[in-house]
């Protein structure tokens, strides 16, 4: 009595039906609405492209902006050949009103190459350095004024000092030497005025000035860093892959011995860690200032600093000591449902390789993920760059009109001139008032929006159309005689013709979800200086929410591709009838799926945790391949982490097809223990192998669940 009410409550099992195959040929076109909403956002996500495409301009991104909001090394323009941006007064960027507006309220120009010596304007005046001064005034500057009359009129710097440049703007060259803070060979500067002042004043207006670009400094660097280690990073992906394929392909014929060999790998990999670590640690035993803890050190740019603590090695230790002991006892507490785990991987197996090309399936998906991404990165820098150039009025004094808009062709001659003589109108920054500038915030949320439901709708084609392949392969009754033709573009092809507004709709509902919760992330960077602490606790409540719903609508609609690809229904019937299907074979699915995805994710980390490993030691030089292979960097960890993120990424592709290939071989055995029975009229179509071992299996799970209640 009580199974048959767990029964109706979670729907009617399938009955037996004779003419059922597999996934259904016949079978009409599903949720058309959805289909036409994703075709009609499309023609309009191309057009906001169009849009952004026509007004935004990416070279202010790339290049920087002098003060008459010309591009410097731009090709094609008269700064083609003057890359750098030169800041007459670098002090003046420690001004507040860079942190409001991010432009500093000083003269720029765009140079050939920053200063690399120490001169005034008075000493250049009077000596043959004046033509190398030249160079840093503002265009068309002939030097027939007076030197009173140039430093207020603002045509020459009063002062040039050593620079690098750094982001493409010219920095002072600030060192430290025995103790005292210098610039070049100096440790005081003349202001232009006569008057000399310590270099530390100069020194705490450069500290604020890079704090602003403090995070665009970084990310040079890092690119610096990509530019010369990609060809590299590539072989790190390659090695990756192919480390990837090779051990897909050793599963399909070695499946049992291959998951007990990842087992003991990954215990091995994670024990060498421990090892390393500890060596590290009683090496820096002694050693000068390895005794400083990380908060005292704070956060350094320089990530390599760490290494040299012993507190690191110590914390990395303890880490991987505690992986390596939850993997072990997770190891003996699941020992048996391992074994049935590797059954269902050795079907997976068997099926992958009837259906091969679905092992290169994933890169179709990359392919497409990879248009997607390049089309809202494209669109998202347009947008942000379709502002206009503003200019505004700075001046050093009290002018009233200070912080105005203003033209630069018209100034000259303007009331606000004569108002305030000493005033510059310069570039500020990029903006508009107009209605198209006021929307950008709402396309920069549809361009996200856009991106979400594409990509997700991407994914979802790729689960049905692997779904539909693997489907077709479980319910051949004679493996592989019945296997139709080319399983894997059918069930491309049924995916895209029936079923396009299914997936849109299953990726809809999940791009709604990804947007509160960008938008909740927004929200929360916006009230972090906010001291309402139910308001904090509140935001984290609302973010752990969505994200456990992701979650659960991600398990969902995985399972209804499934359904959708076997039976032709709609997205909220196929869900519906994969919920139940779930719930009435609770005790399997929690023997089975979980497992499964634990010794998948203990494959990927053995391929990320190799590569990562000769990643780690070819870009520290701890091996070489031939002399000075690795080259230098200024932080050795973007390409490791790089090659890291790949592979992960690289070996997920790979071992999707089998997970993909393992929920849907479940559902479909789930099924078969509904619809027959074992008899001659009614034979199950799961093989021998896995009928045996999963139905053990599961009955013993079925009594031990009975002997707990």
């Amino acid at each position: 009595m009580e199974d048959e009410r767990k029964d109706g409550a979670y729907g009617t099992p399938q009955k037996y039906d004779p003419t059922f195959k597999g996934p259904i040929y016949h079978r009409g076109c599903t949720d058309i609405i959805c289909c036409v909403f994703l075709l009609l956002a499309i023609v309009g996500y191309v057009a906001v492209g169009i849009i952004a495409w026509t007004h935004g301009d990416p070279r202010k991104v790339i290049y920087p902006t002098d003060s008459r909001g010309e591009f410097c090394g731009q090709k094609g323009t008269k700064n083609a050949n003057k890359p750098y941006l030169f800041y007459f007064n670098i002090v003046k960027c420690a001004s507040p009103l860079v942190l409001l507006e991010f432009q500093c309220p000083t003269p720029q120009i765009c140079v050939e190459k920053c200063p690399d010596r120490y001169l005034t304007y008075l000493n250049a005046h009077r000596s043959q350095d004046f033509e190398y001064y030249k160079q840093f005034c503002v265009p068309g500057f002939q030097g027939n004024k007076g030197v009173a009359e140039v430093l207020r009129d603002g045509d020459c710097p009063a002062v040039l000092i050593p620079s690098k440049p750094l982001a493409r703007r010219c920095f002072p060259a600030i060192h430290a030497h025995k103790g005292v803070l210098m610039v070049g060979n100096e440790t005081t500067y003349e202001d232009g005025h006569g008057s000399r002042k310590n270099i530390t004043e100069l020194v705490e207006g450069a500290k604020k000035a890079n704090g602003v670009l403090e995070a665009r400094q970084l990310a040079m660097r890092i690119f610096e860093d990509y530019t010369v280690s990609w060809y590299w990073i590539v072989i790190g992906l390659v090695i990756a892959m192919v480390m990837s394929l090779l051990f897909i392909v050793l599963l399909r014929f070695l499946a049992g011995i291959m998951v007990w060999v990842m087992i003991i790998m990954v215990i091995l990999v994670l024990g060498y860690g421990i090892f390393h670590c500890y060596m590290e640690y009683t090496r820096l035993r002694g050693e000068a200032g390895s005794d400083i803890s990380l908060v005292d050190l704070g956060f350094q740019t320089d990530l390599r600093v760490y290494l040299h603590l012993r507190q690191t090695w110590m914390a990395f230790m303890i880490i991987l000591s505690i992986l390596e002991a939850v993997i072990i006892l997770l190891l003996i507490f699941l020992r048996k449902r391992i074994l049935i785990a590797i059954a269902l991987i050795k079907e997976a197996s068997r099926a992958v390789g009837y259906v091969m090309c679905s092992l290169l399936y994933p890169l179709v998906t990359f392919l497409l993920l990879c248009l997607c991404i390049a089309y809202w990165a494209s669109t998202a820098v347009f947008l942000s760059t379709s502002n206009e150039a503003v200019y505004k009025i700075f001046d050093d004094g009290t002018c009233q009109v200070a912080g105005k808009t203003c033209n630069p062709e018209t100034f000259a001659s303007s009331n606000e001139s004569r108002l305030c003589p000493g005033a510059h109108c310069q570039f500020a920054f990029y903006g508009g008032e107009s209605g198209y500038h006021r929307a950008l915030l709402g396309l920069q949320i549809f361009n996200a929006f856009m991106f979400f439901w594409l990509a997700n709708f991407v994914l979802a084609l790729g689960q049905v159309t692997l779904a539909g392949a693997f489907a077709s392969y479980y319910w051949a009754l004679h493996k592989p005689d019945d296997l139709p033709a080319f399983p894997l573009f059918s069930a491309f092809g049924r995916a895209l013709r029936y079923h396009t507004g299914s997936l849109a709709f299953g990726a809809l509902i999940l791009a709604i979800v990804q947007i509160i919760r960008v938008m909740l992330e927004y929200l929360d960077q916006r009230l972090k200086a906010a001291e309402n602490r139910f308001a904090k606790f509140l935001m984290t409540c609302l973010k752990c929410c969505f994200w456990c719903l992701e979650k659960f609508i991600r398990f969902l609609n995985r399972n209804a591709y499934i359904m959708i690809a076997i039976y032709g229904t709609n997205f909220c019937t196929s869900a519906r009838n994969a919920f139940f299907l779930l719930m009435r074979n609770i005790i399997r699915v929690a023997v089975l799926d979980k497992v499964t995805d634990f010794l998948f994710l203990l494959g990927k980390l053995l391929i990320v945790g190799s590569v990562g490993i000769l990643a780690f030691f070819f870009f520290t030089h701890r091996i070489r391949i031939v002399q000075d292979t690795a080259p230098p960097l200024n932080y050795y960890w973007v390409p490791i982490l790089t090659v890291i993120i790949g592979s992960y990424l690289i070996a997920h592709g790979f071992f999707s097809v089998y997970g993909m290939c393992v929920d849907t071989l479940f559902l479909c055995f789930c099924e078969d223990l509904e619809r027959n029975d074992g008899s001659q009229e009614r034979p199950y179509f799961m093989s021998p192998e896995l009928r045996d071992i999963l139905l053990k299996g599961s009955a013993e799970e079925g009594k031990r669940a009975e002997v707990e209640e």
